[in-house]
């Protein structure tokens, strides 16, 4: 996890101040655990890349709405969450929770781009993603699908 703390590492900022409400808190919640599973992917093989790094940056900016700041940070507290989680259970959890299915089909095609941002896919990050789509409660054919997407795209 250190060579993840260096990627994202710089002046922390005060979060903007903002809505706690509940609906606030658990959108933040749901952004943390997948960013926490953007970060495991792509840690699983001992390889942060810039490529990665750089990716789920850029999922976080587009698909969260973030800016650049606001995205680091949520990829620091994702950080400190892994670190204090014995699996990911959890992460999925809070997923599965707050997303549709097709929701969920979208942060599987998110996975698969993290995977392929450095242009290989790895047996770890393989054995990873069928695992998480496994605790998405989503089938193989799904995931499948997505990665099918995600490849062309590229």
């Amino acid at each position: 996890m250190d060579f993840i703390k260096k990627a994202f590492s710089g002046s922390r900022q005060q979060q903007e101040g903002g809505d706690t409400g509940s609906g606030a808190s658990r959108e933040e919640d749901v952004r943390t655990a997948a960013c926490a599973l953007f970060l495991e992917i792509a840690n699983i093989d001992d390889e942060f890349s810039e490529e990665e790094r750089n990716s789920i940056l850029n999922i976080l900016q587009t698909e969260f709405g973030l800016s650049q700041e606001r995205a680091l940070e949520l990829a620091r507290r994702a950080m400190s969450e892994l670190e204090g989680s014995i699996d990911l259970w959890n992460f999925t959890s809070i997923i599965n929770d707050n997303y549709t299915e097709e929701e969920k089909l979208h942060v599987v095609e998110l996975l698969w781009r993290v995977v392929y941002a450095d242009g290989k896919l790895e047996k770890h990050e393989d054995y990873l993603i069928h695992k998480l789509a496994g605790l998405l409660r989503l089938t193989h054919k799904q995931m499948i699908t997505a990665k099918l997407k995600v490849l062309g795209d590229n």
